[in-house]
C-alpha cells in the first residue's frame, strides 16, 4: 500500500496526484490564453493616437501582440485539444493559401519590414490553430469583447475628458470621435466588431445590463466617429445573427454571401482593368468612396507587372516609383489599399486570390455540411458564419486580409480553421 501512496503522505495513489497536477497546469494555461487574448485586442488592433504614443514607438504595439501569441501558442501545449480537425480540402487550400501569402515575401523587395510581416503572418496562423483547438469558442469571444469593451471605454474617456486626443481636429473630419486611435475608421470598426460580439454574449445568456452597457457604449463610438459605414454593417451582422438563431434556412442562405463577396470584388476588379476608369460610374453620377477607387484602380492599373504571383507581401507600395507617382498625381499617399480584395490580388497575384477564392468556397461549402449533418453547435455556427461576412464586407472598403498581427484578422483565420472538422451527426 505504501507503493500507491504519494510520500507527502496524502493518500491518494499517485497517478491521481499527477492527474490533479495536470489539471491544474491545464487550468492556468488555459487562463493564459484567455488573458493573452484580451492583451492581444488591446495592442493590435490599431494605431494609437501619437498624444498616447510617439509614432516612432508604435512598432511596441506590433511587438506586445506578437509577443503574446508566443504565450498562448506556448500556453496551448498544456492543454489537451478540444476540437480536432481532418486533414480535408478544405484545410489544405487554407493552408495553401496563408503558406503563398508567407513565402511570397521572397519575391518582394525583401526588405526588413516584409520579412518581419511574413514571419509574423506565419506565426499567428499557427497561433490561430492553437487557439480554436485548445479552448471554446465561447472563451476566445469572451476574452475578445473583454479586449474591446476597454478600448471603446477609453476612447469614450478620451473624447469626453481629453478632447485634444479624442476628438478628430483635422479640416477633413473635425469634431469626430477618434478615440485612443490615429484615426476615427479605426475606432468605428473597434466598436462595430463590439457590437457584434455583445449581440452575441446576450443570446448565449449574457445579463441585459451587461448588454445594454456594452452594446451602448460601443454604439456611442461608432456614431460619435460618424463611421456610418461600419455602424450598417455591425447592424447588418447583428441581425444575421439573430435570424440565424430562428431559421436553419437563413443559415445556410448567409453561408454562401463571403464566397458570393468574392466574386463580386472579381467583378469590381473587372470592371477597373476593363475601363481604366479610378471611380464607380452611374449615368453621370461619380462614386469614388472618399477617394479609395483612386487607390484601387492605381493598384489594378498595375496587375499586368506582376499578375500571377504578385508583387509579394508589402512588396507594393515599397517600390519608390510606384509610391512617387501616386504622390505626384493626387497629393497624398497612404501605403494602405482600402481593399482587402486588392490587397489579396496584387500581393499575391492570380494564383494567391485563386486560393483565396478556393479556401472561401469550400469554407460554404463545408458550412452548408455541417449545417445539414448538425456537426456543429448552432449559436457557434452563427458566430462564425455572421463574423465572417462582417469581415468580407469590412474589407471591401478596410484593409484586414493578411493582417499578420490585428486580433480580429487573426481570429478570422482561426474561425476558418474551426470549420475544418469533421462532419459527423450529433444534435444542433
Amino acid at each position: 500500500m505504501a507503493s500507491l501512496q504519494s510520500d507527502a503522505g496524502s493518500g491518494l495513489p499517485e497517478s491521481a496526484i499527477w492527474q490533479t497536477r495536470s489539471v491544474g497546469i491545464e487550468r492556468i494555461a488555459s487562463v493564459a490564453i484567455r488573458c493573452s487574448i484580451t492583451i492581444n485586442v488591446i495592442a493590435s488592433m490599431g494605431t494609437l493616437n501619437t498624444g498616447l504614443l510617439p509614432a516612432e514607438l508604435t512598432y511596441l504595439q506590433q511587438a506586445v501582440a506578437i509577443l503574446m501569441w508566443g504565450v498562448s501558442i506556448y500556453a496551448s501545449a498544456f492543454v489537451r485539444p478540444r476540437l480536432r480537425l481532418q486533414f480535408n480540402p478544405d484545410l489544405i487550400v487554407l493552408v495553401a493559401f496563408y503558406g503563398f501569402a508567407v513565402i511570397s515575401v521572397f519575391w518582394s523587395s525583401l526588405n526588413v519590414a516584409a520579412l518581419m510581416k511574413s514571419a509574423a503572418l506565419a506565426m499567428t496562423t499557427f497561433g490561430a490553430f492553437c487557439l480554436v483547438t485548445r479552448i471554446d469558442i465561447d472563451e476566445i469571444v469572451g476574452a475578445t469583447a473583454l479586449g474591446l469593451f476597454v478600448l471603446v471605454a477609453a476612447s469614450a474617456f478620451f473624447a469626453v475628458a481629453v478632447p485634444d486626443i479624442g476628438i478628430d481636429h483635422s479640416w477633413m473630419h473635425s469634431g469626430q470621435w477618434q478615440g485612443i486611435y490615429e484615426s476615427k475608421q479605426t475606432l468605428g470598426f473597434v466598436g462595430a466588431y463590439l457590437m457584434f460580439f455583445a449581440c452575441y454574449l446576450k443570446m448565449r445568456g449574457q445579463g441585459w445590463l451587461a448588454f445594454l452597457a456594452t452594446f451602448l457604449l460601443a454604439s456611442t463610438c461608432v456614431l460619435a466617429s460618424e463611421s456610418r459605414g461600419a455602424g450598417a454593417v455591425a447592424l447588418a451582422a447583428c441581425a444575421l445573427l439573430v435570424t440565424s438563431m430562428w431559421s436553419v434556412t437563413c443559415m445556410r442562405l448567409y453561408a454562401v454571401l463571403p464566397f458570393v463577396m468574392c466574386l463580386a470584388a472579381g467583378a469590381l476588379f473587372l470592371y477597373f482593368y476593363t475601363t481604366g476608369y479610378d471611380a464607380i460610374h452611374f449615368g453621370d453620377a461619380s462614386i469614388d468612396f472618399t477617394e479609395r477607387t483612386f487607390i484601387w484602380h492605381y493598384a489594378i492599373s498595375h496587375f499586368d507587372d506582376a499578375p500571377l504571383l504578385g508583387f509579394g507581401i508589402n512588396g507594393f507600395w515599397t517600390i519608390p516609383s510606384i509610391y512617387d507617382y501616386f504622390e505626384q498625381n493626387h497629393s497624398w499617399v497612404l501605403d494602405n489599399y482600402h481593399s482587402g480584395y486588392i490587397t489579396i490580388l496584387i500581393e499575391t497575384g492570380f494564383i494567391g486570390y485563386m486560393l483565396f477564392t478556393g479556401s472561401v468556397l469550400l469554407f460554404s461549402n463545408k458550412m452548408l455540411h455541417l449545417i445539414s449533418a448538425q456537426s456543429i453547435d448552432r449559436s457557434h455556427c452563427a458566430l462564425i458564419i455572421g463574423f465572417v461576412v462582417l469581415s468580407f464586407q469590412t474589407n471591401f472598403t478596410e484593409t484586414t486580409f493578411l493582417r499578420s498581427t490585428m486580433f480580429t484578422s487573426v481570429l478570422l483565420v482561426g474561425f476558418f480553421f474551426a470549420t475544418c472538422r469533421p462532419v459527423r451527426q450529433t444534435d444542433l
